[in-house]
Formats: structure tokens, C-alpha cells, sequence
């Protein structure tokens, strides 16, 4: 072996590395403050791009010193940096959530460790007047050893960490050689066990920063809030001697405020202290991210940096900033790209942000690991709160295999390997200060994470008393303290807030019923995997019941996949976990953000985005016209932030639309009235709709944008949906004669228009024509199933046991009989599947009209012994043809019972095509509840559905079989027919892939109900 084996000692983390310090990046003159100047430094040169690359299956492999003078890399390829070697073919892509990808047994690692050996070489000039050189790695997975011009220069680890080295003696002018040798596996890999996709490489920016041989080399600075002033102070420490140092102060516009030199200081990590008093100054928030800029200026060199004014606390267990009580309106967000993987740039971090603003988003947790640090550059200017979040995570010591595997032996067992093992507080606490140190000036960050589901012990006690005592003005959570161990009494001195994950409405009411003395904080809730979440607006309102509740993180931002390519249907091809043959893997589990791998929107992240908008109609009278606003923004007054849209609609015909500017003053967490001038008719299904848009245009949002709306039903003389109640009317009989046959398996019924046939045996149609045409593929079912949701895995399996997959309907007796509307058939019918007993008893009376019009009427009786169901109702399988459609409900996209306030009443005119939501794991999707009627088109020929109670639908192209069976979305295969579902009720989505139980009123357990639907066909639309 050409290394030593640092990667297997729990006492080298890292060798020759600087200490930490603060993030930037110095030139020899003043830069500008924005992200996007970080490499137009004078200083800095950036080492990123083309590279040579070998690539070992293991380190045992490698016998040749590749990093000496003189090697030929004849047998090298060329990657580029930052990257992934997985996505150049090399080794291959692992998801695994909890379980770790090699065996438990710290510190040790597989002895055939994969590694990549890197080499580039780069031109250089030393600078007389900036003669030290520093290289700096912002990220490599999982540890490295680093030569420059065949000279050793050292090691280190902590894959989502700033390592930095001097490398002043080793640089020599002109042409010279980097050489740097990565291993996939290494003592850190215990503690980076987070829920993602696994893979190796230099994955984030090198570069070396050229610097005076004196300078400020880590600085920290507070902000206090008083009396119509701040006081801001920076305290500094230096590399070489301490020299003077001027220090300035510019606001927004570049004015300067103060300007100071740096003092000598007791302290002994900071020497030297400047204070600053700024009067009246101007507070970043999320919603006013105003930042000044902060100049350091020592002789040959100038650091910029931006720094906010704002100021944190708690107060009676309510999380105060700047003196107000916030809610964190949060999402947890990965590193991911289906394309790149975990190497994330410039572009892709601000379309990420960009999208969370827009979606009313004020916070992040960069969960689990440090982000770059120009992300929270970017979160200081675009405005959001941060958690972050150390490179701490060994929840897969929780999967050990034990005999005893009840919860207190698991969580004695889960701590007592790591989390509450001292030989591991030197890496616990070096990852938390790597994670502080960087990112302690950017006014974003409000909460230090200790890490992620490592469970607790010694050393999280020993890292959360260093980070208070180093940072006393931010506050510091820890998740994983709840799953505390038996073994003794431990500390939860340092801990400020109490964070869970997942909790039950009735858990967090539990809670605040204690009368707690810390803030709590959902820091993972909403699971919104596949099709949901569905349960944000019970969150909503219990986060706004208490002030003590801080708010929430949604899990997650983004789907986790790989690309490769189209599929030969065309459709692109996304992969998850054990798509790539792992022996260890946790499925699509990583398919659970607000957004697809590219960045397309779930109908999740429209949900939320409505749910959280900024403003809500608190009340509104219609005799008066006074509406009664709430702001639910932090900061802002509403009559800055949104103009108000509103409109009048009947039956999904607009009646008016008027655009108001508020004139009066609504406060943050306060309410304000507006008058409404609007005409309601005597008759029809009305709604008023408040949109709420962006009165002023910002960096990432436009003027005008709408940011969510309310919609309110107005009273009338008849609030039926006059369209739907028209063709629940007998239409008006024509004298057409009615025929009907009868064998011992069918009823025939024929008129000059039409020919039924009913199967006595099943209680449903065989066929339907109508003027000659059929319109069924195949005969019509009772449905109870739907094809699982990623929230239905849990109780996927009862469903199954249930019968509910292959349950199939038989009627007992059937007898009909004709008067002079039409035919009267009545059926008693059962659902039941084989080896089980009857889901369903049923009495079903159908008639049929001498026009051709069929209605159902069904009194239902449910076993109570079954659980609930996914849904129930008709499905059709209509021709293929039938390609458009009409409806009156819930959209424009897919709503369910717990999943609909971002969807709106009215008339949509839309496709089949239109209607599938393409989730990547496929799965139900694309159903509209509280609809009042549908209709499908074909030809100027059309079929349409009416009930007398609103109702559920479904319209695809797949069966719900084939989207249960199959796994990914560029499988399926369209069934050739258009198939409809009309749903007495479905079953609601819920969070539950990995939160709490569907709740109760959300549950389709009605053990007795009533459908009924009314068909018709006709040739107009």
C-alpha cells in the first residue's frame, strides 16, 4: 500500500490541514459582494476542470506512486472536477437509507476499498507581494491524501467540509503537479451515513488562494440589537503577525456607515475587537434581506464580505427574531441532480432557492451535511432562514442485528456503537466545529444542527457545550436527543430547541398541554413522497394554534435519481435504488421531494405553495362586502407585499374580475378589512377567489406573480350547480319503443338508438351502445382498488391481505321491470375475492331511460372487519378514442379529500394526457374530488357522468393494475382504452411513506353509504 491507513484511525482526521476559519475569498483590492465574484479574485486560482483519473477496485490495487515527478499517466483517462466517478462509469450508484453499505464495524472499512487517483497540472507564479499559497478542497467523499510536485502534503476527511492546505513550500514558479488519491470508504463513513444516493469523488470547487505573508485569517462578527442602534462586532485573529487592520461598513447603496481599526483583544482564539454602532439600522429577515457590506483591509490584501444585522432568542419558549415570533416555513434539501448527482453549481442552487421562494418557502435546513458556502451567501441575499446542519449522521448503528430487539435495547444499542461512544467525540466535535467555523458570519444561519439520527451520548453532549459556548447568539438543536438510552442521565443543558420528526398532530398537542419550556420545532414533517403530501393544512393550523411551535421543514425539496437517457418509448429514465444491482438498498424511498430530479413540480409543491401563501381570508360578509384579511408573513405589512385579485364565478363562468390594491395598513400577524363590491345570482354553484400577487418585482421574483389565493362559497337563493342539476333531469322521454330480452346470463335492452346489455352476474354492464357505436372496451367493474401510493405503503399490505386488489363483484338475484320511464333492473351484489370473506354487500337498482340515459342508485354495507378502503365506485373502459374532457370540480390538477387547497372550483376543459401525473415510481394520480359532473368527447360524440352528491373521478390511459405492477413511468404501457373511475369517496393521501397514520377523517371507513351516478350520451359539447 503507497498510503498510510489514516482511513482506519480515529485519531487522524485529518494531517497538515489549517484550522478553520471563517469562509472568503481575499483579493488585493475590494471585491463586489455577490456569489457570482467568488473566482474573479486576483488572489484565487481555481483548479477545477479537466483532470487525469485511474480509477481502482481496490486500494490494495494501487502499487504505483502516481503522485511522483515524472509519472506517465499513460493509463489514466480524463474526468472532470468537480464530479462523481460513478458517472463516468467507474465502480457503481448505491441508494440506501438507514443500513450502511459496508459492514458494521468501526473503524474499520472493507479491505477492497475502491479509490481514484487524480492528477493535474497547472501553471503558477508566486507573488512577492502574496507569496503563501493555500489549496483548498471544498468537498471529496470520502477521505483524500494530497502530494503537490511529488512532495507530500497531508490527508483529510469529513466529506462535506472546507480542508485546507499550506502548500507554500511545495509550489515552485511555472508548470506543477497535483496529485490527489480519494477512497470511496474510510472511518468517516460511519458517521456520513445520510439518506442518499452513495458515491466517490472530488465533488465540489479547488482552488489555491495566493496571500501576504500577515493577514487576518478567521474573523467573527455579532450583531446586537438596542434602542434605535446596533452594535456590531468583529473580533479577528491572524496568520503571522497581527498588522493593522481597517475595518468599513458600507449599507446597500455602498454609503459608507463607520469605519474602524481593530484593537487588541483578551480573548484568546480572537486578539483584536472592533466595535461598530450603527443608528437605525436597517434588520435582515427573511422577507428584507438587507445586508451591508463589511470590508477588512490589512496591507496587500482585502477581504468583502456581507454581513445582516438581526438579532435571535427565546423568550416564554417562543423563538423570537428581532423581537418577533416567527414560524419557520421550511423545507430540508439535499444536494441532487439527476445528472451531476451531489455536484451542485451556481445555477442549479439559485433555480432551487428561486423555486422555494415562489413557493412561499422561508427557511432551509441543509440537511444533512454542510452545503457550499456560497449557499448561504445566497440564502443571506435571496432571504431564508437556515439550520445548519453538521456532517454527522450513524443511523445505520440502529440497524445492528440484535436478539433483543425491543425499542429500549435498540436505542441502548444505537448510542452506545457511536453516539455515546468517546472515541468518537474527537470526530463528532471536529465535524461540528468544520460546520460552525466556516458558516458562523452569515446572518442567514439562526440554528446550529448538531447532525442527523445518530442517536445521543457523550458526544453530542461534548459538541453541543463547545458550540454554545463558541456561539452563544444562534441557537442549537439536536433531533436524534429524543432517542435517549437508559444508560445513565444525560445532559440536554445545551440544547434550545425541541425538535422531532414526524410527529402526530396529537404528539405535538400533547406537548404544548405540558406547558413547555423550549420551542418546539417540526424539523422533518409532511413526507412528500410520490403523490402528497396530503396533510399540510392540519399542520398549518396547529403551527399557527401556539406560538411555541416554531414552524417546520417539509421532507424533502427533491426527487433523488439517476438519468440515463430516453427510454426507446422516448420517455426519460429516471433510476433509483436497486436499479443498479446494490446488495443493500431502500427502493424508491429516495423519491420523496416537493419537485421531480428535474426540477418540475410535484402537485405537493402546489399544495404547499397555497397552503402557506401569505395572507388568508379570515372572514368574509357577503351582505356587507367586508373581507377580513390575516397577514401570516413575519415582517411585512401586506399593503408592501401583495395587491388582491378577486373574482365572481358561477357554475365555472366568470362573472367579474377586479384587481385591488390595499390602501390601509395590515401588520404582520394582524388582521385588516377591505371592502368588496360583487353581484351574486339568485342561482349556481358561486365562489369569490382572493389571489394574493406580488406587488413589487424582487431578485428571484417577478411583479405580478400570484403567491397563493382563498376561495370562498357565496350564499344564493340555489347553490346547486345549475349544469349538474339539469342533467340529473329526467330529460324529456321520446315515444321510442323499449325492448328487452332475457337469458340466464344477460338482460338486452334495445331502443332505436341504443342496445344495453346487463350481466346478471356480475350486476353491471356488459355493453354499451349508442347509435350504433360501442363505447365500452371491456365490461364495467365495481372498483375498491387503486394502485398504491408511496403514502399507502404502510398499509399497502393490508389492503392486499384484504382482497382489495382482486376482489370481483357477483350479483345474487336479479329481476327487473318496465314502466313508463324506462326499465327498472334490481340487483343484490356482493365484492369479495377468493378465500376471503365479502368486503361488500350491495342493493343496486339501475334504470334506464327510453332516451338512452342510465342511472344507478347503491346502498352499500361494508364488513367491519376490513380495513379502509382505497376508494369506491364504477370504472369504465371507454374507447381510446374519448381523448378530451369536460368537468366541473377540483382543479386543475389531481385533488383528493386531504390534498386539495391548492386546486380551485370551475369548469376545466382539458385531455386524458393531461391528466396523468407522471410520478417517477408509478402509482394513483391524476383523480379530481368534490366534482359535480364529467363528460368525455369524442367525435362530437360524448359520455357524461352526474351525481347528485359531489363525487371522485379518474381519467387515464393505464389501469390502476398496471401502474401497481409496473416500477418505473418509462415502463408503462398504455391499456388502449380511456379509463374512467367515478368514486363515491377514495381514501385520502396523507405523509404516511414515513409520518404518522392517515388521520381518522381522512379514512374511507364508512361502513354504510350511498352512491349514485347518472350516465348520459349525446353528440353535443
Amino acid at each position: 500500500m503507497i498510503v498510510p491507513r489514516h482511513y482506519e484511525d480515529l485519531k487522524i482526521m485529518h494531517e497538515n490541514t489549517m484550522p478553520s476559519r471563517a469562509y472568503y475569498m481575499p483579493a488585493s483590492h475590494e471585491m463586489g459582494p455577490l456569489v457570482e465574484d467568488r473566482f474573479s479574485s486576483d488572489r484565487v486560482i481555481c483548479l477545477n476542470g479537466t483532470w487525469e483519473f485511474q480509477y481502482f477496485t481496490s486500494i490494495y490495487d494501487l502499487q504505483e506512486k502516481f503522485y511522483e515527478q515524472g509519472y506517465g499517466c499513460s493509463r489514466f483517462t480524463q474526468v472532470e472536477v468537480p464530479g462523481v466517478w460513478q458517472n463516468y462509469g467507474y465502480d457503481s450508484y448505491q441508494y440506501t437509507n438507514v443500513r450502511y453499505p459496508i459492514p458494521l464495524d468501526p473503524p474499520y472499512v472493507p479491505q477492497e476499498n475502491p479509490c481514484g487517483a487524480y492528477v493535474r497540472k497547472f501553471y503558477y507564479e508566486i507573488l512577492e507581494e502574496a507569496p503563501r499559497a493555500y489549496l483548498n478542497f471544498e468537498g471529496v467523499d470520502s477521505c483524500f491524501y494530497v502530494w503537490v510536485n511529488g512532495k507530500y502534503v497531508g490527508y483529510s476527511q469529513v466529506s462535506h467540509a472546507t480542508s485546507e492546505f499550506d502548500v507554500t513550500e511545495v509550489l515552485k514558479n511555472g508548470e506543477n503537479t497535483l496529485a490527489v488519491l480519494v477512497l470511496k470508504w474510510c472511518d468517516g463513513t460511519y458517521l456520513e451515513d445520510q439518506d442518499k444516493f452513495r458515491m466517490s469523488g472530488i465533488f465540489r470547487d479547488v482552488y489555491l488562494v495566493n496571500r501576504p505573508e500577515n493577514v487576518v485569517y478567521d474573523y467573527f462578527t455579532t450583531t446586537e440589537i438596542q434602542e434605535e442602534q446596533a452594535v456590531i462586532t468583529v473580533q479577528a485573529s491572524y496568520q503571522g503577525k497581527a498588522v493593522p487592520t481597517k475595518l468599513t461598513l458600507y449599507d446597500a447603496e455602498h454609503k459608507e456607515i463607520a469605519s474602524r481599526v481593530f484593537q487588541e483583544n483578551t480573548g484568546t482564539v480572537y486578539t483584536h475587537k472592533a466595535v461598530i454602532v450603527v443608528k437605525e439600522p436597517n434588520l435582515w429577515n427573511p422577507e428584507q434581506p438587507y445586508l451591508y457590506t463589511l470590508v477588512l483591509e490589512t496591507e496587500g490584501e482585502v477581504i468583502t464580505d456581507r454581513i445582516g444585522i438581526r438579532e435571535i432568542c427565546v423568550k416564554d419558549a417562543v423563538l423570537y427574531v428581532n423581537g418577533t415570533a416567527i414560524k419557520f416555513k421550511g423545507v430540508n434539501r439535499h444536494d441532487s441532480d439527476p445528472v451531476t448527482g451531489f455536484v451542485i453549481g451556481l445555477e442549479q442552487m439559485k433555480k432551487d432557492l428561486q423555486m422555494m421562494k415562489e413557493s412561499n418557502f422561508n427557511a432551509v435546513r441543509s440537511s444533512h451535511y454542510p452545503n457550499v458556502p456560497y449557499f448561504y451567501q445566497l440564502c443571506d441575499e435571496y432571504g431564508f432562514f437556515v439550520i445548519a446542519e453538521a456532517d454527522n449522521e450513524s443511523h445505520g448503528t440502529q440497524s445492528q442485528y440484535l436478539k433483543d430487539s425491543n425499542w429500549e435495547n435498540v436505542c441502548r444499542k444505537w448510542n452506545e456503537r457511536i453516539s455515546d461512544n468517546p472515541e468518537f467525540i474527537p470526530a463528532t466535535l471536529d465535524r461540528t466545529k468544520l460546520c460552525v467555523h466556516r458558516e458562523k458570519n452569515r446572518p442567514c444561519i439562526i440554528i446550529w444542527s448538531m447532525g442527523n439520527e445518530c442517536g445521543y451520548g457523550c458526544t453530542f453532549e461534548e459538541a453541543l457545550k463547545w458550540t454554545k459556548g463558541f456561539d452563544s447568539t444562534r441557537l442549537t438543536c439536536y433531533e436524534s436527543s429524543f432517542y435517549r438510552s437508559d444508560r445513565r442521565k444525560y445532559d440536554y443543558s445545551n440544547i434550545d430547541i425541541f425538535s422531532r420528526m414526524y410527529p402526530s398532530l396529537e404528539e405535538i398537542q400533547e406537548y404544548m398541554d405540558k406547558k413547555p419550556d423550549k420551542p418546539l420545532l417540526l424539523i422533518e414533517y409532511c413526507h412528500a413522497m410520490g403523490n402528497g403530501p396530503g396533510d399540510l393544512e392540519d399542520y398549518f393550523q396547529i403551527i399557527y394554534e401556539y406560538d411555541v411551535l416554531c414552524g417546520g421543514f417539509v421532507w424533502e425539496w427533491c426527487d433523488h435519481a439517476i438519468y440515463q437517457g430516453q427510454a426507446a418509448n422516448g420517455k426519460e429514465k429516471y433510476l433509483y435504488g436497486g436499479d443498479f444491482g446494490e446488495e443493500v438498498h431502500d427502493g424508491n424511498f429516495c423519491m420523496d421531494g416537493l419537485v421531480y430530479p428535474d426540477r418540475t413540480p410535484h402537485t405537493g409543491l402546489l399544495e404547499y405553495q397555497n397552503v402557506y401563501r401569505p395572507a388568508r381570508v379570515a372572514s368574509f360578509c357577503q351582505k356587507t362586502g367586508e373581507l377580513c384579511l390575516e397577514n401570516y408573513m413575519n415582517y411585512v405589512d401586506l399593503k408592501d407585499y401583495i395587491y388582491l385579485v378577486y373574482e365572481v364565478n358561477c357554475d365555472g363562468k366568470l362573472l367579474e374580475k377586479k384587481q385591488f390594491i390595499l390602501q390601509e395598513s395590515v401588520l404582520p400577524h394582524k388582521k385588516g378589512t377591505i371592502l368588496l363590491d360583487i353581484t351574486v345570482p339568485d342561482s349556481g354553484k358561486c365562489y369569490l377567489k382572493v389571489s394574493y400577487h406580488l406587488k413589487h418585482g424582487t431578485s428571484v421574483m417577478a411583479q405580478g406573480r400570484r403567491m397563493g389565493f382563498d376561495e370562498i362559497l357565496l350564499k344564493n337563493q340555489d347553490g346547486r350547480n345549475q349544469q349538474a342539476t339539469a342533467l340529473l333531469e329526467t330529460q324529456e322521454q321520446k315515444e321510442a319503443e323499449v325492448q328487452v330480452s332475457e337469458t340466464d346470463r344477460f338482460l338486452s335492452i334495445q331502443s332505436d338508438t341504443f342496445f344495453y346489455v346487463y350481466n346478471k352476474l356480475s350486476g353491471l354492464f356488459e355493453q354499451l351502445s349508442v347509435d350504433g357505436e360501442e363505447l365500452l372496451e371491456t365490461p364495467m367493474e365495481l372498483n375498491i382498488w387503486r394502485a398504491p401510493t408511496d403514502n399507502d405503503r404502510k398499509i399497502k399490505q393490508e389492503w392486499i391481505d384484504a382482497g382489495y386488489d382482486r376482489s370481483k363483484a357477483r350479483a345474487y338475484d336479479t329481476h327487473w321491470e318496465m314502466n313508463g320511464e324506462g326499465i327498472r333492473i334490481y340487483s343484490t351484489v356482493s365484492v369479495a375475492a377468493v378465500a376471503i370473506q365479502k368486503v361488500l354487500d350491495i342493493e343496486a337498482v339501475w334504470k334506464i331511460y327510453r332516451t338512452g340515459e342510465i342511472s344507478v342508485k347503491m346502498h352499500v354495507k361494508k364488513d367491519r372487519e376490513f380495513p379502509q378502503l382505497p376508494r369506491f365506485g364504477i370504472r369504465l373502459f371507454l374507447r381510446g378514442e374519448y381523448e378530451n374532457l369536460k368537468f366541473y370540480g377540483l382543479g386543475p390538477h389531481e385533488s383528493y379529500r386531504d390534498k386539495c387547497r391548492s386546486c380551485s372550483h370551475g369548469l376545466y376543459d382539458t385531455t386524458v394526457e393531461e391528466q396523468h401525473e407522471d410520478y417517477i415510481c408509478p402509482q394513483e394520480n391524476g383523480s379530481h374530488t368534490d366534482c359535480d359532473y364529467l363528460m368525455l368527447e369524442k367525435e362530437n360524440q360524448t359520455v357524461t357522468a352526474v351525481s347528485s352528491r359531489p363525487f371522485s373521478f379518474n381519467v387515464s390511459y393505464y389501469s390502476q393494475e398496471e401502474l401497481t405492477r409496473k416500477a418505473h413511468n418509462f415502463e408503462l404501457e398504455k391499456s388502449g382504452s380511456t379509463i374512467v373511475c367515478l368514486d363515491y369517496a377514495q381514501n385520502g393521501i396523507g405523509s404516511n411513506s414515513c409520518g404518522p397514520e392517515l388521520r381518522k377523517e381522512y379514512q374511507f371507513t364508512e361502513e354504510t353509504f350511498t352512491f349514485d351516478m347518472k350516465f348520459l350520451f349525446g353528440k353535443e359539447w
